[in-house]
């Protein structure tokens, strides 16, 4: 059995939290301070799963799980709401969309049932604009918090939904090469630096948009090449390790060549 409870983490929490005896560091944290530390244990779950690595996995859940019950203890000191009322939300939500298996509804597949947690989740969207007394959007709970590719990608799908979108990868790609060119004329004009970041973004956005019609999870995507890089990028470091020397020893060409025999070796 377990020697410790969520009743144990909790109690643990409020500890931390206790301007009493406390730790001096948590007591001092608030809600925007806590963020990026959420988003990181998030990215360290992800990373854990990717490795296949199961003790590092639980680790990283019980880090993710903290964050959880931190930012409950802070709202509970504000008189916002309680860990619990996370648990009893949560819980609700999912026998609501999942009618299928709390209800009489019934899905023929897994396609069908994405759908209707689509229209489930619209619908709860639309009662809150309505409740903050605002016209609902369809990009509506796109949060703000989301790596940019991803943002992208997302406000795009939910725009697609209502026909804002191109019927094929063609016209996509050839808005790709109009804002490139859009990019390069920047580039070459005398004031174009403060306009080269925008357009810059609007490249970017517009190759996400790509990456939707083509299938291909743009982050992913990235994070595939950026390891490539990494591997090769050691592989010159090793190369030049075996004469003694780095990478600010040598030139560029010379690492040019060995980014090649890395390439050669299918690093």
């Amino acid at each position: 059995m377990p020697k410790h409870t969520i009743t144990n983490l909790l109690e643990v929490m409020a500890r931390l939290r206790n301007p009493e005896g406390g730790c001096p560091w948590d007591v001092e944290q608030d809600f925007a301070t806590i963020a990026p530390y959420t988003i990181e244990e998030a990215y360290e779950v992800d990373q854990a799963i990717r490795e296949g690595d199961m003790a590092a996995l639980a680790d990283e859940l019980g880090d993710l799980l903290f964050q959880v019950v931190f930012h409950a203890q802070m709202a509970a000191e504000a008189g916002h709401f309680t860990f619990a009322d996370v648990v009893a939300a949560v819980t609700e939500k999912m026998i609501r969309r999942h009618p299928h298996v709390f209800g009489e509804a019934e899905v023929e597949d897994a396609d069908a049932q994405t759908g209707a947690w689509e229209v489930a989740k619209e619908k709860e969207r639309i009662a809150r604009a309505e409740a903050r007394g605002e016209a609902p959007s369809v990009l509506d709970g796109v949060a703000y918090g989301y790596p940019a590719l991803m943002r992208a990608v997302k406000l795009q799908r939910r725009a697609a939904r209502v026909g804002f979108d191109w019927p094929s990868k063609g016209p996509v790609l050839d808005k790709v090469e109009e804002e490139w060119a859009e990019l390069r004329a920047e580039l070459n004009t005398p004031d174009g630096e403060q306009r080269v970041a925008e357009e810059f973004g609007d490249f970017l956005f517009v190759v996400s948009n790509l990456a939707r019609h083509l299938k291909v999870d743009p982050e992913q995507a990235l994070r595939e090449a950026n390891a490539k890089f990494e591997r090769r990028f050691r592989r010159i470091e090793a190369l030049l390790a075996e004469d003694g020397r780095g990478p600010a020893d040598s030139s560029l060409e010379e690492m040019d060549a060995l980014w090649d025999r890395a390439k050669a070796e299918q690093v």
